[in-house]
């Protein structure tokens, strides 16, 4: 009897992926869980702006033109790290890193993305927000991601600042110029940032460790970045006070609700690790998440009912 000689396995054909695994894919490279967040920031602004309720025809066009955007903002993103992508356990699923995109296929999905959000924010809000839009987009990609990432501790700080955007660019969607107010936005999400990610970086930091990115968790001690949290919590909480002149009692609430809620948990976090005591900081990582949703979300209700605290000018 002839004997059949098996084919190895890494000569066997490799299957080509399914076009709905593709379009996933495709989607994937854009981390509309990432988006949700952003956009959750964006309709207050947008409220807060007009003082009440704006068009809806241009919250729709804002938040169509920022997802694009912020897509194409997250698919450069995944190309320029595909290579830490494919080290790290929590991305090595990533569209790149699995091979199912090609890496210029995506740049060039990235791209087409960015233009189009331009043209479209252009064409159907104004050029201002268009071009922030863009900013955005290059400060992410170029500043963050190419530059700070690898390079720096505080790449989360200052390159977060991208991530700030969305609300100027409601506010400048509905006014067509920047106003105080939507800065004070900008600062919220900026001190929220660093201790919302490093709480997630100090449950991965063998993964950041592994793929050589310098998170603060990689390279200062647990009990130095629980404080480095306490702090910004502190600035986070306090900088959403500076909204309280051009709001009402709903937000001045649950403004000071929220930031008690996770000023509470930053201190427990921080007490556990200096404490040498098990400590969980997915719990603020999470938490971080709907602090910000709070807080927006009363930002939102507080514009649409315009009810201003008796004796303030607004």
């Amino acid at each position: 009897m002839s004997s059949v000689t098996p084919v190895p396995a890494d000569a066997r054909p490799v299957q080509a992926p399914s076009r709905s695994a593709v379009v996933k894919a495709y989607i994937a490279l854009t981390k509309p869980r990432i988006i949700e967040l952003l956009l959750v920031t964006t309709v207050p602004a947008m409220l807060l702006a007009e003082r009440g309720i704006p068009s809806p025809w241009l919250v729709l066009t804002t938040l169509f033109g920022g997802t694009m955007a912020a897509g194409s903002a997250n698919a450069l993103n995944c190309v320029v790290d595909a290579d830490i992508d494919a080290l790290m356990k929590r991305t090595k699923q990533r569209p790149l890193a699995q091979h199912v995109v090609p890496k210029r296929n995506a740049l060039i999905f990235g791209v087409v993305l960015g233009v189009f959000s331009f043209a479209w924010l252009w064409a159907t809000t104004n050029l201002l927000a268009a071009a922030m839009a863009v900013g955005a987009i290059l400060f992410y990609v170029l500043v963050y991601t190419m530059i700070l990432k690898r390079r720096t501790s505080q790449n989360i700080v200052w390159g977060g600042a991208a991530g700030c955007m969305p609300v100027v660019i409601g506010w400048s969607a509905v006014t067509g110029d920047v106003g105080w107010p939507a800065w004070v936005m900008f600062g919220v999400i900026f001190f929220w940032t660093p201790p919302h990610f490093w709480a997630l970086a100090m449950k991965f930091r063998d993964d950041y460790a592994a793929a050589g990115v310098p998170m603060l968790p990689v390279v200062a001690t647990p009990r130095q970045v629980a404080r480095q949290i306490v702090i910004y919590s502190w600035v986070m909480v306090a900088w959403t006070l500076l909204l309280i002149p051009a709001t009402g009692w709903v937000y001045l609430a649950f403004s000071l609700l929220a930031g008690l809620w996770f000023l509470i948990y930053a201190h427990k976090l921080y007490n556990a690790v200096r404490r040498d005591e098990p400590s969980n900081p997915m719990k603020l990582f999470h938490l971080s998440n709907s602090y910000l949703t709070l807080v927006f979300v009363a930002l939102a209700v507080d514009s649409a009912l315009a009810l201003p605290v008796a004796g303030w000018p607004f």
